[in-house]
This record gives C-alpha cells, structure tokens and sequence, in this order.
C-alpha cells in the first residue's frame, strides 16, 4: 500500500534520530536531498570555527600549535572517524584530499606489490580515483596499467598480475553497494591488495574495516561527515601494513622527528607516515563537529532509517512520477544500495534544476541521472513525499522545458 504523507508524518514522531535535525541549519522552505555532495551545515560549526580564527589564531598565534593541541588534530579526528568506519585507534589520520589520499595509498599499494602491474577497478568508478591511477600508471613508467571492469567481473578479473583492487563501497553513479567483505577476501586469496573509497559510506552505513580485515580506505569529510565545502579527508592502513608502507609523497610530517628539520627522510612510526603537509586546522576544526554530531548516531538506527527511507521514496516517485519515463538507477533492493536512490532520464539535467527551483534540492550526474541523497541525521520522512509531490508538479505543468533549466552551470 502507497503511504500517505500523514503515514510520514508518523513515522517522523517516532524516529528516535529526529532530534538531531536541530543540530543542523537547513534553510526555510528547502528539501535538502544532496547531502551526498555537500552536508548541511552544523549549527554548532560557525562558532567553533570563530573560535579557532579569534581565540586560537588571533590570540595564541603560533603558540596555539602547543597549546591548543593543533598538530595533534589529524590523528585526534582520525580516531573518531575510525569509530565510524570500524577501524582501531591509531589506524586513521585527517589530511590532503580524497584525490591525494589515493594517490598516496595506491602508490604505497604498488610498491608493495613489485612485479604486479595491474590496478583493478569498476568502469563506473568515481573519476576522479580513476584519473589517479591513470596518471600514477603513466609517472611509474613500469608498465602498470588501469584495467576497468563491470560490476559483476570484478572478482573474476583478479588474476596473479593484479596489485591492487581499488574500488568506491558505494558507488556514487548508482548507490549501489559493494560486499566489503568478500571481495576483500577475494583479492587477498590471489595476493592483491584492496583500496576503498569510502567517500559515500563514511557516516552513511555501516562500514567494517577491522572486521573486514581491510587493506586500504580513504574518504572525504564533506559529504555525510559535514566538514563543509573542501573538508579534509581521511586514509586508513591496516595496522598489519603500517610499517611496511612507503608512500610516493615524504613530507616533513610524516619525517620520525618533524622538528629536527633533518635534509634525509625517515619515516614516522605508525599512520603518522602518510602525512605530508601542515594540517588544515580552520577545516579540521569545521570537520570534527560533523564528526562528532555522527558520532551521536547509532550506526545501526542510521542505517535502519536510511533503508527505511530510500524504500518509501523509490515507491513514492514511482507512483506519483511513473508515466514521464524515469528508470530507477539505483537498486531496487534499498539494503543493497547506499543512502541515495537514483533516477535516470534523457531530460535529467533540465528535470533536476526545475526542482531545484521548486526548493528541493538533488543533483544531476551525466549523462542521465538525479541522485537524491538521504542524510539519515536531518532527512524527515515528510521531506520525501514533499519531494515526490514536487517533482510530479514539475513533470505534470512542463516546468522543466524552460530553457532556463538546460543551460549547464558549472557545477551540476
């Protein structure tokens, strides 16, 4: 039976997560359903971060580093962040990019593996993960190269020649997700090891890299950490393979001794290692008040709403919206997909931004799909049907024909 919006409305009075919407700045008359892209701003973020410019910067200038534990911020965060993706203390540190991350991991990766020469990864990955290993391929000059599988070959396509299996848990074209676990252990039988991206997981569902016994993970802090545009993000290594790492990037702090200014390198014990640069610590500061809000979560009511969720509105929009054409991308069994649902359409771009102006907010992925991302922490049950109501306006009234709607922005 079709659910009624008083039936959401229900559900919204009993769900234990609900208060933690407060914790969050969600604008008036706004669906936010990109929380996947970009996380909603925390309420208690702009005073945390007044604090570190006024007090610690303004105040203890440079003594801040000591005194108000700046350099021992990448690993603090990083110990948080292990709790929400099932990783050991000391097993995580907060810094560079996602992009960097990767690039530092899958050259460590491949220096671990010499004589193998393949990097493994699905065709649908997140390009940018692909562009890394491309171009790390290309600078190595040892005859690696990238070879792109779909889904359903990844595993038979780890042979003794392939050094590292690098994929996203979830991924961000379709949501769907993939079983850690087995292929994990896949890859290891035939000697390979694996890289997870965990860029829309962390936060999101339940991610187990202990459990699993996981090689390699990385992760952004924008998306359901809400660390805000640019956060940094975040690398795990196996304790099994800390002191065995040797990454492409040595900077001085990953040096044993950052402050003995030595001219030779010589590795950091331990996660310290895969640091490079002095840590962002304006970012860092945004990053771990997301952290610790989703801290406040149990995983398991987080995930049991983001599957409870993704199901009612995959039913919603093909029941109000099923005669314009839409396909649902994402899969039709919510607890084998992430916390998005996603649509494909020819007209997806143009759909999207008339939404967007009718104040519920997705995005577009070319060529053809609406990702609409559920945030368990603030997304209500109500917001779905509101937003299936308005994307059936905005098919049934034609809004999306404006011309307006199709002209490409730069970030879509």
């Amino acid at each position: 039976m079709i659910p009624t919006r008083a039936d959401l409305a229900a559900l919204d009075a009993l769900d234990e997560l609900a208060p933690l919407r407060a914790l969050f700045t969600l604008p008036e008359g706004v669906i936010y359903l990109d929380g996947n892209s970009l996380g909603a701003l925390p309420r208690a973020t702009a005073g945390r971060v007044a604090e570190v410019v006024r007090a610690e910067w303004g105040q203890g200038l440079i003594r801040s580093w000591n005194d108000a534990g700046w350099m021992a911020m990448p690993g603090r965060v990083g110990d948080k962040i292990a709790r929400l993706v099932g990783a050991a203390a000391g097993a995580v540190v907060v810094g560079d990019s996602t992009s960097v991350n990767i690039f530092k991991l899958l050259g460590a990766a491949l220096a671990g593996r010499p004589g193998r020469r393949v990097i493994v990864s699905e065709a649908r990955n997140f390009p940018t993960d692909l562009y890394i290993a491309e171009g790390l391929a290309a600078l190595l000059e040892r005859g690696h190269r990238l070879r792109l599988v779909e889904d359903a070959g990844i595993v038979d396509a780890i042979d003794d020649d392939v050094a590292v299996v690098m994929l996203t848990h979830v991924n961000y074209h379709t949501g769907a997700m993939h079983d850690m676990a087995a292929v994990t252990a896949a890859a290891q039988a035939k000697g390979a090891l694996v890289l997870w991206d965990l860029a829309h997981s962390a936060g999101a569902v339940p991610v187990d890299l202990g459990g699993c016994d996981a090689d390699l993970a990385v992760g952004c802090g924008y998306k359901f950490l809400n660390g805000g545009p640019g956060a940094p993000a975040f690398l795990y290594v196996a304790p099994r393979l800390q002191e065995a790492m040797r990454y492409p990037l040595t900077g001085w702090l990953g040096h044993a001794a950052p402050f003995a200014f030595e001219p030779g390198y010589r590795p950091a014990p331990g996660i310290a290692q895969a640091m490079v640069g002095t840590p962002p610590v304006i970012s860092l500061a945004a990053l771990e008040v997301g952290v610790d809000i989703a801290l406040q979560a149990p995983m398991a009511a987080v995930r049991a709403k983001s599957v409870r969720q993704t199901g009612l509105f995959a039913t919603l929009l093909a029941e109000r919206c099923g005669g314009w054409g839409f396909t649902l991308a994402s899969p039709a069994d919510p607890a084998r997909g992430g916390s998005q649902v996603c649509l494909a359409h020819d007209e997806a771009y143009p759909i999207m931004q008339a939404l967007i102006g009718r104040g519920v907010i997705g995005d577009f992925r070319a060529p053809d799909i609406m990702r609409f991302g559920i945030t368990p922490l603030y997304t209500r049950f109500v917001d779905l049907w509101d937003a299936a109501e308005a994307l059936a306006a905005v098919m049934e009234g034609g809004e999306w024909r404006n011309p307006r709607h199709g002209v490409r922005r730069a970030v879509t």
